[in-house]
């Protein structure tokens, strides 16, 4: 069913109310925006489902919001940071919630790590996802047949594998392994960005200070340009010519006219005056106001072998205990915990503490070893007993 009236909402709203779980999917475009262009919202409660025409003219999707704010009402979703990136925006900076993250329930449940729609529907519920549609453009009406069965087979799967994954996860005692996760999923400070935190996401070509301030004011100009605008970051600048900007800081039009690729009218206008104006409050800044580059993690000597040893252990718990080992830790945890048995990662802490974080603290220190007993690895015991890795 597609929805395109306040009345058919309303009333299809109405009655998820009621319903235990409700799970969620969008459709939606970003190759000329910078936010996101939401064309398409498919909902499936335990007995029916639909998809709303966001783009309809006049309806109103505070009924959809309504629903999704509910806190008594859980939310199913698969790789939900992109869907939730789009309600953030449309929910004044509110997220949906509680969640159940079905792509992060997968990796508890030993599924790999990030493991697609298609994949877990077809281990699952057996069904085969039809993909003809991936790349359609949502944006254009009418929707074809096609593109409603594909978006709706989003939603109505998601029913099946949500139910599955719930009862695995109940079964093994695991429910509270998603916590943590959800909880950065939902929580607001996730989805925000602050302008001047942009230069982050670039190269920076050089540590010297006054460069990264230039970087940092230009990025930060760019931001808000095509936020404002609504276009892509690179429809204002691209990455390169900001570096290059940055690296040769033009005072004037005509030195800012010799940037790779930028015109001579861009130079002289609105746009041109712009970027001048913030390589000129970069280079007034004095230096302690000036960025410095992030410090990179330098491993000690000798500790490079023990992280090594603690990815093999890693690689064991999470084959032993079925996790997908991104869930249990990264390797710059890895490398934090080679160096701080009080390091500040989620190794060190709750479920992961257990499965996995005081065996790495143990090996660290010599009161376990791994051994290689043919086609598995074991854990020794300092006085030699021996056990499995689990």
């Amino acid at each position: 069913m597609l929805i395109t009236t306040n009345d058919d909402l309303a009333a299809f709203c109405a009655r998820l109310g009621d319903a235990p779980f409700v799970t969620v999917d969008t459709e939606f475009l970003r190759d000329t925006t910078y936010w996101p262009k939401l064309c398409l919202i498919q909902m499936a409660g335990p007995d029916e489902e639909a998809a709303i025409d966001a783009l309809a003219e006049g309806l109103d999707l505070q009924p959809i919001y309504d629903l999704l704010t509910n806190p008594g009402l859980l939310k199913v979703f698969h790789a939900a940071r992109q869907d939730m990136e789009i309600f953030y925006q449309r929910l004044d900076g509110k997220l949906p919630g509680p969640i159940f993250d079905t792509q992060v329930a997968a990796m508890v449940c030993g599924f790999g790590e990030q493991v697609g729609y298609d994949t877990l529907a077809r281990k699952l519920t057996g069904a085969k996802i039809e993909k003809a549609s991936r790349f359609a453009d949502w944006s254009k009406r009418p929707l074809t047949d096609k593109q409603l069965s594909y978006a709706l087979a989003d939603v109505t799967h998601l029913r099946d594998i949500y139910r599955k994954l719930r009862d695995q996860l109940e079964a093994s005692g695991r429910a509270r392994w998603l916590d943590e996760e959800m909880a950065q999923i939902t929580d607001p400070a996730t989805y925000q960005m602050d302008p001047r935190d942009a230069w982050q996401r670039l190269k920076p070509k050089s540590g010297d200070r006054s460069y990264l301030a230039l970087l940092r004011e230009l990025a930060a100009w760019r931001e808000r340009e095509a936020q404002r605008r609504n276009v892509p970051r690179n429809r204002i600048l691209r990455d390169e010519q900001i570096q290059d900007i940055a690296a040769h800081a033009p005072r004037t039009a005509k030195d800012l006219a010799r940037t790779r690729g930028l015109s001579g009218d861009f130079a002289k206008g609105r746009m041109g005056e712009a970027v001048l104006a913030a390589v000129e409050h970069a280079l007034s800044l004095p230096p302690e106001e000036r960025p410095q580059s992030p410090r990179k993690n330098e491993t000690p000597p000798g500790v490079a072998a023990l992280v090594d040893l603690l990815k093999v252990l890693l690689k064991a718990k999470s084959e032993s205990h079925g996790v997908a080992q991104k869930l249990l830790a990264t390797t710059t945890d890895l490398e934090r915990i080679a160096v701080d048995d009080q390091a500040d990662v989620a190794a060190l802490r709750g479920w992961r503490y257990d499965v996995f974080g005081a065996h790495a603290l143990a090996l660290k220190h010599g009161r376990i070893a791994l051994a290689a007993r043919g086609k598995r690895v074991a854990i020794v015991d300092l006085d030699g007993s021996e056990r499995t890795a689990e």
